[in-house]
């Protein structure tokens, strides 16, 4: 895959998503009486507040859930959004690092499995455009999967520069009165950050090395009617 050039930010940056859009990922899981309801998007947080309940109203609408829902819903975003926004001007530190970024999603009939290293510093890099590419590449036609796929990386991403917040605050506090002190950020999985440039120089937000290919290579699967119809009984099984 032909990468991006990245910028540099080997200091403290103020919070925000390690992409070109700065989006909140939403994940929704609500149940009204019974009834349920599970979605993913992302959403901008400069947007106004009062977008969210002309947005769940509209859900609600279009979906034909029950009125119930738009206050279930508009509180769940809600409360998504203002988790984001309380990190917005607290340091970060992205360093030049890559992190390792994992698929295990079944988006209807499709089975996809992946992993790669993205650079975590590359606040140019797109989910969307690497997820339109990876479904050209391999050959997928259901539209809903690239999106599906895009919303993963972004929720990984959010989850690591939400671990560097914290770990930027703790470092700050434990090394009160020293300057230069090296951050080491710590990925999803809990390993230490790479050095992007010491592997691979100043190249793409995604890396997937020849001889790694094997380790790193994607699977995709379409699943049967019968296949798909066990693992969603498996699924409502492990969540009651």
């Amino acid at each position: 895959m032909k990468g991006q050039a990245s910028s540099s930010y080997k200091g403290a940056v103020k919070f925000r998503m390690p992409t070109a859009q700065n989006l909140v990922p939403i994940r929704l899981d609500l149940d009204v009486d019974g009834q349920k309801f599970k979605d993913t998007f992302t959403w901008n947080p400069s947007d106004p507040d009062s977008e969210i309940v002309v947005f769940a109203r509209r859900t609600a609408k279009d979906l034909k859930l029950p009125p119930g829902f738009i206050t279930v819903m508009a509180s769940a975003i809600q409360s998504q959004i203002a988790d984001f926004r309380s990190l917005e001007g607290q340091d970060m530190y992205p360093g030049e690092r890559i992190v390792p970024i994992k698929l295990d999603l079944r988006v209807n009939h499709t089975l996809i499995r992946d992993q790669f290293l993205w650079d975590l510093n590359n606040f140019e890099s797109d989910p969307e455009e690497f997820a339109k590419t990876f479904c050209a590449d391999l050959g997928i036609q259901d539209p809903e999967v690239g999106p599906a796929i895009a919303f993963s990386i972004r929720e990984q991403l959010y989850e690591i520069a939400v671990q560097s917040v914290a770990s930027a605050r703790e470092n700050r506090i434990s090394k009160k009165g020293r300057r230069g002190a090296e951050y080491t950020p710590v990925s999803k999985a809990g390993s230490t950050g790479l050095d992007l440039v010491k592997l691979f120089g100043h190249k793409s937000s995604v890396v997937r090395k020849r001889k790694e290919w094997d380790v790193y290579e994607p699977i995709v699967d379409l699943l049967s009617s019968e296949e798909v119809d066990a693992l969603q009984a498996k699924e409502e099984r492990l969540t009651r």
